[in-house]
């Protein structure tokens, strides 16, 4: 780990893991930091009893075992309706929460001596606390927002000073959340080394004020931190590279200084030349490195991927992208995954976003919390419009601090396209809650400038001003006539379908069953304030002032089980289940949502026990005309109905049942029209 420049290790492997509490002492006493004695001895003290493991031995104590991060420890439990036992139906999905400790043990060779060394997390879930060599360094509650901690005074450096061990409890007992949240570490862990001269955390902003068919103008902005105490002259230098090809398609150079513990900010105007602008259609990167030098030599540089577009939105054309009207097509979606909880490993999420491109989908909510940072990274690889959103309501010093965090990290990603700030609170539409969004959305407004603000709302749309304090409306479940009046009222409102549909459907299944917990895939069980996807759809084709949606929800989620309670465990309302696997309603939306021609059937034709009863049969299709075959007779040719099922009933006998379909002109186009 010898570096003159900036590292950042990844920091996932060689932990360990206890279920449950530990008496902690709060301080560090005398003699108690399990360092090494003037005779290379290891010391001893009350805290090793918790905090070390035997390296000699390379044992895991009793109590203890070895994971990898990230790690959810919910889905280790057993399924208990019992909030006693710290299940809860909404938050974890009937799983224990609870308390758990992590530990690991790492060593730091000596010539990082006299570097910042930070330690980074980009997500704990719940309360957390953090020791390192015994030394409280912090306590954090909020398991959404990345965070780090300066590490550098309590470390031990070389094999002289000895080895590390970092304590970290989660107290998950707590909620956030009304989906499921799980317990634990569940994102990346970075141990990152800098000079003491450094471009700062989250240090460089990158927009582009004019974007023309030959040139773009790109805007970098650069905070240099200076943790020494002497005043330090540099030089910055600035290359931006095409991401595939890595050529160089402008640079600039700034001298200047810094004071001793202060930061400054450095400004670089650049010019690219014929730009090829970032969408869903072509998500295409640039890539900005920035260089640190200090007397002709290199001591930081930091990389920073970004994309060159144009967005905004208009009250009566909707999202515009790169000069274009652009229908949003979404869906709302909770970070969690089948066997593995809340602690999804990159590929996970990768694939997941890849299922939401196949069934068309332009644009991701992400509910109701910031994302994990791969997850825009892969947007902004795979072509993902995203929603960010702020956990909540709040502007307590706390609550902007984590609404900072999010537009801090997140604000150089070209997919993201909105900042969300609360989804459906309860102050909505009144005077007390329209000053504390006001004041969120300045403080948005201020860090960045080139995103609107939006308030995700399933109520007070057009009373307490609370709708005038941000830039786009959110409406969720717009298919409420999308407040016709309000509309009428307020004629230049911005106004987006932020969350639409709520459709419970199970995989398979073709009737509903409270008992087993299955919902029809028929569509028959719809909460009350839902709507099918066929309706929402039809509100923004209808009602284009509605610029989009976002369905809930891309995928089953754990936790929040609707519309059925214990036994159930997750929601119904994924377009795909829990493992990705589509279900019916998936190809209603892809016709909906792609052009190349695609026919889908539905039920299952393996009814023996029906000979001769009336099957209720569907079909999904975006082409314009489609035939029923039954044991090859022909049961009709039908002209689509743009935004519509088809739909007949057949008299079920063993025998095969296709169909087939004819395709003169895009069934979109004739929607649109």
């Amino acid at each position: 780990m010898t570096h003159t420049v900036r590292s950042r290790e990844n920091f996932d492997e060689g932990w360990v893991f206890h279920k449950g509490d530990i008496a902690i002492p709060y301080a560090v006493k005398g003699g108690m930091t399990g360092g090494m004695t003037d005779c290379g001895e290891r010391e001893q003290g009350e805290w090793l009893d918790i905090a070390y493991v035997d390296k000699e031995a390379q044992q895991v104590q009793e109590g203890w075992t070895s994971v990898r991060l990230p790690h959810d420890w919910c889905p280790e439990g057993q399924f208990v309706n019992d909030p006693l036992m710290g299940s809860r139906a909404g938050s974890h999905g009937y799983l224990s929460a609870g308390i758990g400790f992590y530990r690991k043990r790492f060593t730091i060779p000596a010539e990082q001596l006299g570097r910042r060394m930070t330690l980074h997390f980009d997500g704990v879930s719940g309360k957390s606390t953090v020791w390192v060599n015994g030394h409280l360094i912090g306590e954090r509650f909020g398991g959404y927002t990345s965070f780090a901690y300066d590490i550098t005074d309590v470390l031990r450096y070389g094999a002289v000073e000895g080895e590390n061990i970092i304590l970290v409890k989660v107290d998950s007992s707590d909620h956030e959340g009304w989906w499921y949240e799980g317990s634990g570490i569940y994102r990346h862990v970075w141990l990152q080394s800098t000079d003491s001269l450094h471009i700062a955390q989250w240090g460089t902003f990158i927009t582009t004020p004019l974007i023309a068919e030959k040139q773009a103008e790109v805007r970098v902005d650069s905070k240099m931190s200076n943790e020494s105490m002497n005043r330090r002259s540099f030089e910055l230098r600035t290359n931006i590279l095409e991401r595939d090809s890595g050529r160089k398609v402008a640079e600039q150079v700034s001298q200047s200084s810094v004071n001793g513990h202060e930061e400054i900010s450095i400004e670089m105007i650049l010019k690219i030349e014929a730009p090829r602008l970032w969408s869903p259609e072509d998500p295409y990167l640039y890539t900005a490195i920035s260089e640190l030098y200090e007397n002709e030599s290199l001591i930081d540089q930091y990389v920073t991927t970004f994309g060159i577009r144009s967005a905004e939105f208009d009250a009566e054309r909707g999202f515009i992208l790169n000069g274009s009207p652009y229908l949003i097509k979404g869906t709302c979606n909770h970070q969690d995954f089948a066997g593995v909880g809340v602690a999804m490993p990159d590929a996970l999420i990768a694939y997941k976003l890849k299922l939401l491109k196949e069934m068309g989908c332009n644009a991701y909510r992400s509910a109701h919390h910031p994302p994990t940072p791969e997850l825009l990274d892969l947007c902004d690889q795979l072509g993902l419009l995203v929603m960010d959103e702020n956990r909540k309501l709040d502007s307590s010093l706390r609550g902007i601090q984590e609404l900072k965090s999010m537009i801090l990290r997140d604000r150089n990603h070209p997919s993201v396209i909105i900042w969300s700030m609360e989804n459906e609170e309860v102050l909505e539409g009144t005077v007390m809650g329209a000053r504390i969004l006001r004041t969120m959305s300045d403080a948005a407004h201020k860090l960045d400038s080139t995103r609107p603000t939006l308030a995700s709302m399933n109520h007070g749309w057009s009373s307490g001003g609370y709708a005038d304090a941000v830039d786009i409306v959110g409406y969720n479940y717009g298919h409420r006539g999308a407040d016709v009046d309000g509309r009428r009222q307020y004629p230049n409102r911005l106004i987006l379908g932020s969350e639409s549909a709520s459709f419970t459907t199970t995989r398979g299944i073709y009737e509903d069953d409270p008992i087993k917990g299955y919902c029809s895939s028929y569509g028959t069980n719809i909460p009350s304030w839902g709507c099918s996807p066929e309706k929402s759809w039809a509100d923004v084709i209808h009602n284009r002032f509605l610029t989009g949606v976002f369905l809930w929800t891309g995928f089953d989620y754990r936790g929040e089980p609707t519309p059925y309670e214990w036994p159930c465990i997750s929601s119904h309302f994924g377009m795909m289940d829990t493992c990705g696997f589509p279900k019916d309603i998936y190809y209603f939306i892809k016709a909906l949502w792609t052009e190349e021609p695609l026919v889908h059937l539905l039920p299952h034709w393996n009814w023996p026990e029906r000979e001769g009863e009336l099957i209720r049969v569907m079909a999904y299709t975006n082409c314009e005309t489609i035939e029923l075959v039954l044991n090859g007779q022909s049961l009709g040719e039908r002209l689509v109905e743009p935004l519509s099922s088809m739909e007949w009933s057949v008299a079920y006998e063993r025998a095969s049942l296709r169909q087939s379909a004819g395709l003169t002109e895009p069934l979109q186009q004739r929607a649109s029209a």
